[in-house]
């Protein structure tokens, strides 16, 4: 998968999709997720999944983003579902490799963050800061107004 420079572009009359896939969600996508909510609000939608779901999200990730003043914390990872993806025009994947799915007619973008899984707070931060920034980029290449 090659990441996309430029975005899709959404159907006239709604925001644009983005869809964060990694294996467990329970870490980097969800935080991906919370960021886009959090910096887009209701100029962008935004949904995210994964391939082998955990049964919750990682507390350190959730502990993270808290500190940053993003609650994260009544999410839940899910499976990714055709629905999904036929829902978003920008799909994310996370370290999922051939795990996510690729449909045709999507724009995909490869995020290499590291997983937070079995790390520190101090450890996680960064993780959290670099989604925070990659995110920041999404919705700048999507004219999505960050607030």
């Amino acid at each position: 998968m090659n990441a996309a420079t430029e975005p899709a572009a959404s159907p006239a009359g709604r925001p644009p999709a983005v869809l964060f896939l990694c294996v467990h969600n329970a870490g980097r996508s969800q935080m991906a997720l919370g960021w886009l909510r959090h910096l887009g609000g209701d100029r962008v939608t935004g949904l995210s999944g994964g391939s082998e779901p955990k049964t919750e999200v990682n507390k350190v990730a959730v502990a993270a983003m808290a500190e940053a003043g993003v609650d994260i914390s009544g999410e839940s990872p899910k499976p990714w579902t055709y629905d999904m993806l036929d829902a978003v025009d920008v799909v994310v994947t996370m370290g999922c490799g051939d795990a996510c799915p690729v449909l045709p007619g999507k724009r995909y973008e490869d995020w290499e963050a590291a997983d937070p899984a079995d790390r520190s707070l101090d450890e996680v931060r960064p993780i959290r800061d670099d989604i925070e920034m990659r995110v920041r980029d999404l919705l700048a290449r999507l004219d999505v107004e960050v607030t």
